[in-house]
């Protein structure tokens, strides 16, 4: 299940978020091995937990979040970035959703480090700044329509539901992963730290926008009309 759209995308065009998604694509093709790529730039950009604990290699806490893993891994980065990140941009400006992506990438890098400080694992990904641009798009824009398609082995379904359950059940996934430590290659507490760190970052942003007064004037929604879709092919859920 993943997101493919919410139903309010930004009015103002969204340079910050259009670049990052440039930027990792294009570090995706320059280090990919079975595209050619340069291994060795892939090796020495990514985060090292043990060397950061030493003071060495410090470019890997924000480099890491450039560099990806694996065509799933950067495909499902970019899709939430791109659903979840214009309307961000559009409340804080370019700069300021700027700053907020790499501060919330810190926080997630901050989080896996200090849970095992001493792992010479590689730390690769955007998973970490996305889920905390997850989290300040759950404080702002809770209740925003989202369209999510299912799969389930070779049925396509398509449905609306709010951003807040989408956002919530992705965050119990990470915690019960990371309670459960499940050794699968993928930084649970980053990503839960990421998501806390994104909202926390996000409350300025929120109490200049007037705080729960924006929530009464938006219903929890971005603040400019949705779009009307063209009919999709994929099926809807009917209720």
């Amino acid at each position: 299940m993943f997101p493919i759209r919410d139903h309010n995308p930004s009015e103002r065009t969204p340079y910050v978020r259009n670049g990052l998604i440039f930027l990792n694509v294009l570090l995706y093709l320059l280090t990919d091995p079975r595209l050619g790529g340069m291994t060795e730039l892939w090796d020495r950009l990514a985060l090292y937990p043990l060397a950061i604990m030493h003071g060495d290699w410090l470019w890997g806490l924000f480099t890491h979040m450039f560099l990806h893993a694996g065509l799933l891994h950067i495909a499902g980065n970019m899709l939430f970035l791109w659903v979840f990140g214009d309307n961000l941009e559009d409340q804080m400006g370019h700069l300021g959703f700027a700053l907020f992506y790499l501060a919330c990438g810190l926080t997630a890098a901050a989080g896996q480090i200090l849970a095992d400080p001493s792992s010479t694992i590689p730390m690769v990904g955007a998973s970490g700044a996305i889920a905390g641009v997850m989290g300040g798009y759950l404080l702002l824009f809770p209740k925003a329509k989202v369209d999510v398609i299912a799969i389930i082995i070779i049925i396509f379904k398509r449905f609306t539901i709010p951003a807040w359950v989408l956002l919530l059940a992705w965050f119990g996934i990470q915690l019960v992963s990371s309670a459960s430590m499940q050794d699968d290659g993928v930084a649970y507490i980053a990503h839960a730290a990421g998501f806390i760190g994104g909202i926390i970052l996000a409350v300025p942003v929120f109490l200049r926008l007037g705080g729960t007064a924006f929530w009464s004037r938006t219903r929890g929604r971005p603040p400019h009309l949705p779009l009307i879709y063209t009919p999709s092919r994929i099926p809807e859920v009917r209720r």
